[in-house]
């Protein structure tokens, strides 16, 4: 079983995560060049559930960061929906796990971030009607 490592960040490392998800709307960097395995990265993060709402951890906005390397590695940083969530020792390590299954992975790593915090804000339209937040 996967166990999640969690890191705590100083100042240095908030402003550079801020300015990384700020820039990067679509939440997606790819340095490989490679488009077919980015689509295949992104459809294995839509098939990972949050257990307490029935939206997948991409479209819920969980998903700050994916970087993919020109080796084939993959780096995610993701977030939860609250601190207290009681899957955050377990989820980070399922995404890794899934991530590695997919054809063309060479390895992933998933770091867990809290800032910024994850707010209804991150939902897309689509999302938040399924949800009923219209």
């Amino acid at each position: 079983m996967q166990t999640a490592v969690i890191r705590f960040m100083d100042r240095e490392d908030v402003a550079r995560q801020r300015r990384e998800v700020e820039s990067e709307p679509e939440m997606v960097e790819l340095d490989g060049g490679d488009a077919a395995l980015e689509q295949r990265v992104v459809a294995a993060l839509r098939s990972v559930y949050d257990p307490e709402i029935p939206v997948n951890i991409y479209d819920l906005g969980l998903i700050y960061v994916v970087h993919i390397d020109a080796h084939n590695v993959v780096n995610v940083h993701m977030t939860l929906t609250a601190p207290a969530c009681p899957v955050a020792g377990t989820l980070p390590g399922q995404v890794e796990n899934v991530l590695r299954e997919v054809e063309g992975v060479r390895d992933a790593s998933v770091e867990l971030v809290w800032d910024p915090p994850w707010t209804r804000d991150r939902l897309d339209m689509f999302t938040r009607l399924e949800l009923g937040l219209l």
